[in-house]
């Protein structure tokens, strides 16, 4: 029997919906509306409700949330608002609606719709933020979150890859980081295939070493809801 996903990509500017047949074709229209801003978890848990009531008939809920993800339980979102961390949003919204549901963290979605399931595979994704995933033959090792300890300024903490970084110091500046930051995974996972996804992966003009030539691919933006199905299958 097939089943309906509806597949939700949370992002810290826009949140993204699309109901997915088992085979990846689509069966419904692609939603996307700005976040709402303050995103607090009330205001995104009632803007979802009813994005979610405009969709139609589905079976089943999968949601990539930019934060880390424990049993449903957020723990912080730092492109949101500080009262997401330790919110129960999986329990809140299977109460709403009464339908499975599985949430992860945004990047480990999109790693899901990605990767090719052989070696050691890292996903970054760029947007508001930088996310990050990484998988071992298909495994997915969750909650990765190399944005917190690395590419951020030791004085501010700011982000130094993601959208208000872009916006301050241009695309050269910000493509020359990306491009120490790739060398940089390559040295610490030694990775077989580096995914490069999120909104901002149009916007990237490497030229890479020999050595990584092979190993760097850019990803579409729309498997951050395509994984929302491979979620259900791991």
């Amino acid at each position: 029997m097939s089943l309906l996903t509806l597949a939700i990509d949370v992002g810290g500017s826009s949140i993204k919906a699309i109901i997915l047949q088992d085979d990846c074709t689509n069966a419904s229209a692609r939603y996307l509306i700005h976040t709402p801003r303050p995103a607090t978890p009330n205001v995104i848990v009632a803007t979802l409700i009813d994005l979610i009531e405009k969709l139609g008939e589905y079976d089943r809920i999968s949601i990539g949330f930019p934060s880390v993800v424990e049993n449903g339980v957020t723990r912080g979102a730092i492109n949101l608002h500080p009262d997401w961390d330790g919110f129960p949003l999986a329990e809140v919204l299977q109460n709403k609606l009464g339908k499975p549901i599985r949430i992860a963290n945004d990047a480990d979605i999109q790693g899901c719709g990605a990767i090719a399931g052989e070696g050691v595979e890292l996903v970054i994704t760029l947007g508001t933020g930088f996310g990050s995933s990484l998988f071992l033959n298909g495994k997915l090792l969750p909650n990765l979150e190399l944005g917190q300890h690395i590419w951020r300024d030791r004085d501010t903490y700011e982000d130094l890859l993601g959208q208000a970084a872009l916006d301050q110091v241009g695309m050269e500046i910000w493509n020359t980081r990306l491009l120490e930051a790739i060398a940089t995974l390559y040295k610490l996972f030694n990775y077989d295939k580096l995914y490069i996804g999120g909104g901002n992966a149009r916007l990237v003009n490497l030229a890479l070493p020999p050595n990584l030539s092979d190993k760097v691919a850019i990803v579409s933006n729309d498997l951050g809801l395509i994984g929302g199905l491979a979620l259900w299958y791991l």
